[in-house]
């Protein structure tokens, strides 16, 4: 039997392990690598393990084989997380951070798409940036750019940030408040679709020898956009690309991002302690989005796991525990006071976190953490927290044999509605590796898993439904036609 450990400190009260084979007719169970351009992301401390690589995330080397390795394993996709500043709300300093290796140093996510896209075939890329710091103008034509390099298989994963730090270096006091961050996120999108979608039409670019014309002039339109925020009035500098929008992945799961999410995202990230907790996420977020007028099931949602398998389930569990000797809790802690905007450091070991805590950071943390009980049903004290986050991040872990996993994993997607799974790594590229080797072909071997890929772009690949956003997304609006008759 694989055991979750995250499910088991939470008392759950949904049945552990389902012990009826899956159907043919179930929907198949997706999955995500995740991962950051930086040392130490999920699992502070686990760098220092003799097989872990993850220092070795400054070489094309690295990355080149993660992406075949998940390509092998037939992974959507590679979801690359981004942070623009340093966790240094713990102790009100980056000391702990610098010195644990959580997640910094940290290097530029988007310039590791290409290499990967040039050897593999299939494997899709959510790259994350943020809204707050870099104009849309040129933004959209990175993203363009990408799209074109990897014939439509990239995809935006799209934050609003959090850290203080970030806002400091790029010359604010703090960053906006939190509810306004979204506001800005919403215009700034708002410029992403008018020039991906409703600047340049289809046939614009004619590349007509003999006449000597490479771009239709007349086919190419100015967005003439004026908002609260942004002023962008000419046209997009890039041909259209095979998606032209890429897909929108976001994770924000407060009730201001579950409402961005619902009116843009095509995949979300969620984030669920329990069964119980990560169906209600789940459950908010389809009647969200079939508020927002489209399909509840138009977005893919991947809820954050963390696999520990092997062979059997001694050995599954030798390994987990060894990963455990490694885990830093100060690096824990750390990491913990960036995503709530809360200094850890002035709580004794055995304090809870209060009602009263406010935070300008990731609001839906605070919450979960909030939740989140122990073997009594008592909230967790900061010592339980941080010992949680050791392995695995702010997600749940699963130990067992390959078979065993695959059994829980399913258990999970019947039982909370996900579509699949973003999983974090104890060590890399081992742990994605073990995935592969022996939870995949349990999986497939239940008919719960994919055989080969869907052709086609990244939204396609996910869909089915042809390369380009839906008519019921809110990008339909600004498109050329719909732009020409507003």
């Amino acid at each position: 039997m694989a055991r979750c450990y995250r499910q088991d400190r939470w008392k759950a009260s949904v049945p552990f392990v389902s012990t009826s084979p899956a159907s043919n007719s179930q929907r198949q169970i997706r999955f995500n690598a995740f991962d950051m351009n930086c040392v130490g992301h999920q699992s502070p401390g686990l760098w220092r393990h003799p097989q872990d690589k993850s220092a070795d995330y400054n070489t094309i080397g690295y990355w080149t084989h993660l992406a075949k390795v998940l390509e092998k394993g037939l992974f959507d996709g590679l979801f690359i997380a981004d942070v623009l500043g340093t966790y240094d709300v713990f102790g009100g300093s980056n000391e702990t951070t610098l010195a644990a290796g959580t997640q910094v140093p940290v290097n530029d996510p988007f310039l590791l798409v290409s290499a990967m896209a040039a050897v593999t075939e299939n494997l899709g890329f959510g790259v994350t940036a943020g809204t707050a710091y870099e104009h849309p103008y040129p933004f959209a034509r990175r993203l363009a750019t990408l799209d074109h390099l990897t014939n439509g298989r990239v995809g935006w994963n799209v934050v609003t940030g959090y850290l203080p730090s970030a806002a400091r270096n790029m010359g604010q006091e703090d960053q906006l408040e939190h509810d306004e961050r979204y506001n800005h996120a919403d215009e700034y999108l708002e410029v992403i679709y008018k020039l991906l979608e409703g600047s340049w039409g289809d046939e614009a670019v004619v590349r007509d020898r003999e006449k000597g014309i490479f771009t239709d002039p007349s086919k190419v339109h100015e967005i003439r956009h004026e908002g609260t925020y942004f002023k962008v009035p000419g046209i997009a500098i890039t041909e259209p690309s095979p998606q032209r929008t890429p897909v929108i992945f976001q994770a924000g799961a407060s009730s201001r991002g579950t409402k961005f999410a619902a009116e843009n995202a095509e995949a979300v990230f969620v984030i669920g302690p329990t069964k119980e907790i990560l169906a209600g996420t789940v459950k908010k977020l389809r009647d969200a989005v079939e508020a927002a007028g489209r399909d509840r099931h138009d977005i893919r949602i991947y809820a954050m796991q963390t696999i520990v398998t092997g062979s059997d389930e001694a050995t599954a569990q030798a390994k987990f525990e060894d990963y455990k000797s490694y885990a830093d809790i100060n690096g824990a802690l750390a990491l913990i006071s960036g995503w709530m905007g809360v200094d850890l450091s002035t709580y004794a070991p055995d304090d809870v976190i209060g009602e009263d805590v406010k935070s300008n950071a990731i609001q839906s943390t605070v919450e979960t953490f909030r939740k989140a009980s122990g073997d009594e049903g008592k909230p967790w004290t900061i010592r339980q927290l941080a010992e949680w986050v050791g392995v695995g991040g702010f997600g749940p872990v699963i130990v067992g044999s390959g078979e065993a996993v695959a059994r829980e994993l399913i258990d999970w997607a019947e039982q909370t509605d996900v579509d699949g799974f973003n999983l974090a790594y104890a060590i890399t590229p081992g742990t994605f590796e073990d995935v592969v080797e022996f939870v995949v072909p349990e999986l497939q071997k239940l008919g719960a898993y994919p055989t080969e890929y869907a052709p086609g772009t990244l939204r396609n690949k996910l869909f089915g439904k042809g390369d380009r956003l839906p008519a019921t997304h809110r990008a339909e609006r600004f498109r050329l036609a719909n732009a020409r008759r507003a």
